[in-house]
Formats: structure tokens, sequence, C-alpha cells
């Protein structure tokens, strides 16, 4: 969940933090991936997000949503079972990654309806207990 200059299917995001965030929600397991795709607003429900509740932004340091290294992991794989050399190892892995989402059909983005996640108003009513968890302003004390 990177912020920066980001691309039109979410305002705010950049591409890589887009992707990583989307990795670390593969690697918190299929249950939670699963509900998130139904229902986003049942990450709050995940002891993942929950463990961040209250901590400043600056420390989540590794529990930052995002898994870049999971990235690599199918890469590292293809390599291993088709003893690809090194030097053009990425570049098949990714011809063939090209191949199969032809063949079946592949979507390379995000579905559904797009809105700002950085309206306070617009967040909670999509997302109330993630908005809850994590205001975008400072809770006034």
């Amino acid at each position: 969940m990177k912020l920066g200059p980001g691309p039109a299917h979410q305002p705010g995001w950049t591409d890589d933090g887009f992707c990583y965030f989307g990795l670390w929600m593969v690697g918190i397991g299929r249950e939670a991936f699963v509900w998130a795709v139904i229902d986003p607003d049942s990450l709050a429900d995940t002891p993942e997000v929950q463990c961040l509740v209250g901590r400043p932004r600056e420390l989540w340091n590794d529990d930052w949503p995002e898994w870049e290294s999971l990235d690599y992991v199918a890469m590292e794989a293809y390599g291993l079972l088709t003893r690809a050399d090194d030097d053009c190892g990425d570049d098949a892995f990714y011809v063939a990654v090209e191949a199969e989402e032809g063949a079946v059909g592949g979507n390379r983005g995000p579905r559904g309806e797009q809105w700002d996640v950085r309206c306070e108003d617009e967040a909670m009513r999509k997302l109330p207990r993630l908005s809850a968890m994590f205001p975008l302003r400072p809770l006034v004390r």
C-alpha cells in the first residue's frame, strides 16, 4: 500500500505497492484471501491486520501489508522445474505466464467499482471496520 503517484486504477497507489499488497493477501492464507475478495472489510478480522492497530505506521516495518519477496517464488519454482538457465530463465518464465494468461483469458487489473480510498466518508461507508481501526486522520482526543 505504498502511496505516491499511482496508476489509474487506484489513486495514490504505485503499481508495485498494489502488486505487493496482493501478494501479502495471498501470503495470509486462502481463507482470508477469499473472504477479502468477497468482503474487503473482513481483513479487519485477520491477526495480521489486528497486530497493526494502534501502532504508529513508522513502526510497522516487516508487518507492513506487502510482501515483495513472494513475487519471486513462482519464478524460482519454474526455474527449478524446467531447469531453465539463470541467464534466460526470467524471460522464459514471463513468456510461460503470458501464454497461460492468454489460454485462460487472464485479467490484468482490478475489477469492480472504483472509489477514492482517501475520502474519509467514502472509506467509512465501504470499509467501516477497517476505517475505524485505521482512521485517515488522527483521532481527536
